[in-house]
Order: structure tokens, then C-alpha cells, then sequence
């Protein structure tokens, strides 16, 4: 049980219904008797009068579960009774259904004998009889019954037994007694039509008249066999007797002994024909027998058992469902008494320990509403006090002091934070230097290269300069000796000429170099919003990083459109690209290792263009990469790195650039930055420097 308080005291109705419910317990008047029955359990201490209360509350609680677990058996007895009645009912539902089925596949096969429609009726014998051999010893509802119910089953599916051999019979004496008669009949008749010869014979008519019979016989045996049309077999039969009356007659008139011979015999093979459709017939009676005994009264004594059963099922059910309401009431009957007097008692108890813990609280909380108003004056009572109360009372105390402190700490807290900011302004200073530094530091690289890049075509010049001033005071000194060769004269003007184109190529070289680098650093100098095509500035600005790049073995490769022009910062565009060049050989390739850094770009959409730069060095590994544009991080700390170059690149490319920056590497499998760049820079970033460092660390 949780006691909690407010800073307020608020209406309590349910408190006041069980104090007038303790009163009515002790006396309305007697109100001495309840001052003294509140002081009693003050002398306890408070963790004593809750933990009596959560007592009581565990007494409740272990009596219900006790009630409740003993009520959960006896419905799960009566569940567990109305569950198997339910299950029996299902297996005699099935049962039935696939008797039923069983006994339409019986009359199908006999109408329409097939290989599928007999292993269909394995199929659902297998199902009967292995329902029956499972349910029998497993289902205690119809372990009774289950026996007959078995021996009907058994019957009737072994009456199927007898029914095939009666069908295989039928086809027997079909076949052996029916057919070949008529075949060996037909065959006779062929004889006697060809020794008779000529149709103009006295045999003739009357042959063809028993020719007729015979057909006439053969058709309605056949009509005999696939219907079970008595009429179709007495037809058969009085044209079999249409054939033996005409066999004296047909004798009478033959014309030689082979057509007597003929006529004896077929009139054998038709008295064999007639007994073989009387013992079709008896066959045809005998599965008639079958299949109303042994096939449908079975069935229909299944049907009949499983019926009973059925309605002893639902008498079952019925019980246990009574039972199982009458275990439900009696339950609820429990443990609505058990609850409601235990809930009284609580009621009682936790009013009684209420009352006895609110008043010294209203106390102590009109202290500590002082204390909270700022009035520190306010003595504090009940310190004295041993229990719990008193304890709070001390610990209020205790408050009251660390007020007092905190409004001191606070003031001191005040100055000191006066002090910080103007360390803060000094830090931002520093940091403000250190990054100029940095510029400074990059450009220096820069100019060097550019400067040993310039050497060479200028050296070239002076060289070849000064070896055409040499040919030219021996030219002059040829021509003051007197008459010059023409082959004279033309080694010097073709010698001219080679110098003069050297002397031009360098010159154009070097010229080249110069205003690439002139054109960087006026963009770099100039915080300028322009329109510029952003490949022929990234070309201008490889051309001024390229000898440092040559000279650290590292090659630049561009791939840049023309057509994407930008209306933005191209100084801050060159001193992102410039600083990653640079970035890339401090760190990706060391001890003068060589590899390659790209550079490609591409449109993105109408407003964007999307800028890579990469290389193939080492890499950074995870922990290095989440750090990478923090401000003053660096990998080469006590190696001149002063960790503000990402972070420039990353507030360049954020801020004066207005785009987004991401990082892709991985340790041994090179670095890649991406930058998301917007074509046209809002207006309004025209204002902002170029390199603007907030406080806020890079990620």
C-alpha cells in the first residue's frame, strides 16, 4: 500500500467515509477512546503501520489466489468434461459423414466400377476403422459404446468385401456364360450362311428371322447387364427361346450335314446363352442382397448407433455445462465474500494509519511551504521526535540550511560565470588566430608549389635565352670575317627559330600557371558572389595544386562537365577543394606514398550539383571518421596538424556554401567527401564570411 502527499490538503471523500465508518466501529461519543487508539498506533513506527497494511493486503491477496486456484481446478475438471463430450460428439459427427460417404462410393463403384473410385474407398475405410482403433482406447465418453459401434463398423465395411467378389462373379458369369456364347452363336450363324450360298435358298428366311432374334437377344443382355432391367432380360430371353423353336425348322430345311452340324450346335450355344442370362440374373440378385443387408442396413445401423450416441453426448454435455455454472457461481460466491470483508478491514486499518501520519505532516508541510517562499526564519518542530516524522523533520532542516547555502553558491556562481564568458571571448580569439593560421598555412603550400611549378618553364626560358645570345655573337663574328655560307645562314635561323618557339612555349606556360594562381587567389581574397562554371574553376584550381601534388608522387584526375554554372562563392570553392587536396597528402598518403585523388561532379535535379572528391590512401578508421569535423581534433597532434581543416571545409561547405557535407572511408580502403552543393546561393549568404566557426562541434 503507497501513502502519498500533496502540498495541499484536498477534499478526501472516501477517507471520510471510512473515518465515520471507524467511528461508528468505536463510538461517536467516545472520542477519547479514538485519541487514544490514534496515539497506540503512533507508537509504532510508520514502515511498521504500512507494512501491517500491505500484510493484510498479501493476507487478501494469498486467501484470493487460494479461492481462485482451487475454483480454477474444479472448472478445469467440469471444462475438461464438457471438452471431451465435445470432442466425442466431433468424432461421431465424422464418423457418420464418412460412413455416409463410404456408402455413396460403394453404389458408384457398383453403377461405375474404376481404380480411383476404389482407392478412394480404401482410403476412407483405412480413415474409419483408424479413427475407431484410436478413439476406442483414448475416449473414455465412448469406450462403452465404441465396442458395438466398432462391430457395425466392421460389418459394413466387410460387407464391401462380399460385395467386389459378388461383382467379380457377376463379371465372371458376364464374360464365361453370357458373351461367349453369343460369340461362338455369331460364329455359327456365319457358317450357316455360307454353306447355305445362294440368298434364293429355302433356309434363308428363316435363318435371317433367328439372325434377328439373336441380335435382338445380344442387345438386350447387354441392356441387361449395365441397368438391371428385368424387361431387358426377359426380352433376352424369349429371343433366345425364338431361337431354339426355329432350330428344327432351320434343320428341316439345311441342304447338307455341315449346316445340320452348325444348326445343332448354335442351338446348344442358345440354351447355354439362356442359362447364362438366368445366372447373371441370380448373381444380380445376390449383390442386390448385399447391398441392402450387408451395405446399407450396416450403414444404416451406423448411422443408427452413432445417433444414440450422439443424443447421450448431448445429455453429457448438458450435465457438465450445469455443473460447470454452478462451480462458476459458487466461486464468484467466495470470493465476492472473502474480498468484501477483507476490503472493510483494509478500509479501516488504512483510515486508522491515514489519520495517524496527516496531521504531524500538515506540520511539517506548512514548514517546508515557508522554506519554499523563501521565509528561512521559521523554526522547525518535531526534530526531537525519533520515528520517521521526526526524521523528515530534521531532514526539512537540513533543507532549510541548504537553501540558505544555495543562494550563496548562487551568487558565487553568478561572478563566475562573468569570469567564463570573458575566457570564452578570449578562447574564440585564439580560436579565430589559429584558423587564420591555418589559411595562411595552406596558402603557403600552395604558393610554394606553384612557385617550383613556375621555376621550371622560367629556367627553361633563361637557359635557352642565353644559348640564343651565345649563337648570336658567333653569328656576328662569321659575318665581320667576311662572305657567309648560306648553310651558315641557315643553321642560325633554323637554330632561331627552335629557340624562339622553346622561348614561347615556356613562356606560355609559365604565364598559365601564373593566372591560374592569380585567379584563385583573388577568389580566395574576395568573398564574392558570382556566377562561375564550376568546371573551368575546378580546373583553374587543380592547375594551382598540381605541382604540389606532383611533387608528393600523387596524381589528380578531374572529371567535371562543362555547362553547370554556380551562382555562389567561388573563393570558398577553391579553398574547400584546395584544403582536401592538401588534407589528402598530410594524412591519406604517408611517407611520400603514391596514389591518386579524383574529383567528379555531376547535375542534381535543376537546383544542385553533387561534387566527389576521393582517394585510394589509407583510410580513417571509425573512431577517427565520427571525429573528423571537430574542431581541433587532429591525428598529427605534435606534428604541426593544428585539427581545423575538416572543420573549415565542413563550415564552408555548410555555411558560405549553404550545401551538405558527408564522409565515406573505411581503414586501408581509401576517403571519400561528398558535397551537395545548391547552384544559387541565396542573396542573403552574401553577408556571411567565408569562414564563420561556431561552438557547435562537427560531425
Amino acid at each position: 500500500m503507497t501513502v502519498s502527499f500533496s502540498p495541499t490538503v484536498p477534499s478526501e471523500p472516501p477517507t471520510q467515509v471510512v473515518n465515520h465508518a471507524v467511528d461508528q466501529a468505536s463510538g461517536a461519543a467516545a472520542p477519547g477512546r479514538r485519541f487514544d487508539l490514534e496515539r497506540l498506533v503512533r507508537a509504532l513506527p510508520i514502515r511498521w503501520r504500512i507494512l501491517s497494511i500491505a500484510v493484510l493486503n498479501s493476507a487478501v491477496v494469498i486467501i484470493l489466489a487460494g479461492l481462485i486456484w482451487n475454483g480454477a481446478m474444479a472448472l478445469g475438471r467440469a471444462w475438461d468434461e464438457v471438452r471431451e463430450v465435445r470432442e466425442s460428439d466431433i468424432v461421431l459427427v465424422l464418423l457418420e459423414g464418412e460412413a455416409g460417404r463410404l456408402q455413396n462410393l460403394i453404389h458408384r463403384y457398383i453403377n461405375e466400377p474404376s481404380p480411383e473410385i476404389f482407392a478412394e474407398i480404401l482410403l476412407v475405410r483405412e480413415a474409419v476403422l483408424g479413427t475407431l482403433r484410436t478413439r476406442k482406447p483414448a475416449d473414455p465418453m465412448l469406450a462403452d459404446a465404441m465396442e458395438g459401434l466398432a462391430g457395425v463398423t466392421e460389418r459394413f465395411l466387410d460387407g464391401f468385401g462380399d460385395l467386389r467378389a459378388v461383382q467379380a462373379a457377376i463379371t465372371g458369369v458376364y464374360e464365361n456364360e453370357v458373351l461367349r456364347p453369343a460369340r461362338e452363336m455369331a460364329g455359327l450363324y456365319s457358317i450357316v450362311e455360307g454353306a447355305a450360298g445362294r440368298r434364293e435358298a429355302l433356309i434363308w428366311p428363316a435363318l435371317s428371322k433367328s439372325r434377328e432374334a439373336f441380335t435382338a437377344s445380344l442387345v438386350a443382355a447387354n441392356a441387361y447387364y449395365l441397368s438391371l432391367a428385368s424387361s431387358a432380360a426377359d426380352e433376352a430371353r424369349r429371343n433366345l427361346e425364338t431361337i431354339e423353336r426355329t432350330i428344327p425348322v432351320l434343320s428341316d430345311l439345311a441342304e447338307d450335314d455341315m449346316q445340320r452340324a452348325a444348326l445343332e450346335a448354335l442351338g446348344q450355344r442358345a440354351s447355354a446363352f439362356r442359362k447364362g442370362l438366368t445366372a447373371l440374373g441370380e448373381r444380380f440378385a445376390a449383390r442386390t442382397h448385399i447391398l441392402r443387408t450387408a451395405i446399407d442396413g450396416n450403414q444404416a445401423s451406423m448411422i443408427s448407433t452413432i445417433d444414440e450416441l450422439q443424443s447421450e453426448m448431448r445429455r453429457r454435455e448438458n450435465r457438465a455445462q450445469a455443473t460447470l455454472e454452478r462451480t462458476l457461481a459458487a466461486i464468484f460466491r467466495q470470493v465476492l465474500l472473502v474480498a468484501t470483508g477483507f476490503l472493510l478491514a483494509i478500509l479501516v486499518g488504512a483510515a486508522i494509519v491515514t489519520r495517524s501520519i496527516r496531521n504531524p505532516l500538515k506540520e511539517l508541510m506548512s514548514a517546508m511551504h515557508a522554506i519554499v517562499a523563501g521565509h528561512y526564519g521559521q523554526v522547525i518542530r518535531s526534530t526531537r521526535e525519533r520515528d520517521e516524522i521526526g526524521a523528515m523533520a530534521r531532514a526539512v532542516e537540513v533543507f532549510r540550511e541548504n537553501a540558505i547555502a544555495k543562494r550563496q553558491a548562487e551568487n558565487d556562481l553568478r561572478a563566475a560565470k562573468e569570469n567564463a564568458e570573458t575566457a570564452l571571448t578570449e578562447l574564440r580569439e585564439a580560436q579565430k588566430s589559429l584558423i587564420d593560421a591555418e589559411k595562411l598555412a595552406a596558402l603557403g603550400g600552395l604558393v610554394a608549389g606553384v612557385a617550383h611549378e613556375v621555376n621550371n618553364p622560367v629556367g627553361i626560358s633563361l637557359t635557352v635565352a642565353s644559348s640564343l645570345v651565345r649563337r648570336s655573337e658567333v653569328f656576328a663574328e662569321e659575318i665581320a670575317k667576311g662572305p657567309l655560307r648560306r648553310s651558315k645562314l641557315d643553321d642560325f635561323v633554323s637554330g632561331t627559330n627552335d629557340a624562339a618557339q622553346q622561348l614561347v612555349a615556356n613562356l606560355h606556360r609559365a604565364g598559365e600557371l601564373i593566372q591560374s594562381f592569380k585567379q584563385v587567389a583573388v577568389d580566395r581574397s574576395h568573398a564574392e558572389l558570382r556566377d562561375f562554371d564550376l568546371h573551368e574553376a575546378t580546373e583553374q584550381i587543380a592547375a594551382s595544386v598540381r605541382p604540389v601534388l606532383r611533387k608528393a608522387q600523387i596524381t589528380l584526375a578531374v572529371e567535371v562537365p562543362d555547362g553547370i554554372v554556380m551562382d555562389s562563392f567561388p573563393g570558398s570553392y577553391g579553398q574547400v577543394l584546395t584544403n582536401l587536396f592538401l588534407n589528402s597528402v598530410a594524412h591519406a598518403f604517408p611517407d611520400g606514398q603514391a596514389g591518386m585523388i579524383e574529383v567528379r561532379a555531376r547535375q542534381l535535379g535543376a537546383n544542385h550539383a553533387e561534387v566527389i572528391v576521393s582517394d585510394d590512401g589509407v583510410g580513417m578508421t571509425e573512431d577517427v571518421r565520427r571525429r573528423a569535423f571537430d574542431p581541433f581534433f587532429t591525428t598529427r597532434r605534435g606534428q604541426g596538424g593544428t585539427g581545423l581543416g575538416l572543420h573549415i571545409i565542413h563550415s564552408l561547405v555548410t555555411q558560405s556554401l549553404g550545401g551538405k557535407l558527408t564522409l565515406d572511408t573505411a581503414l586501408g580502403h581509401g576517403t571519400t567527401f561528398r558535397m551537395v552543393l545548391p547552384r544559387r546561393v541565396s542573396r542573403a549568404s552574401a553577408d556571411v564570411p567565408v569562414l564563420q566557426i561556431t561552438d557547435r562541434t562537427h560531425g
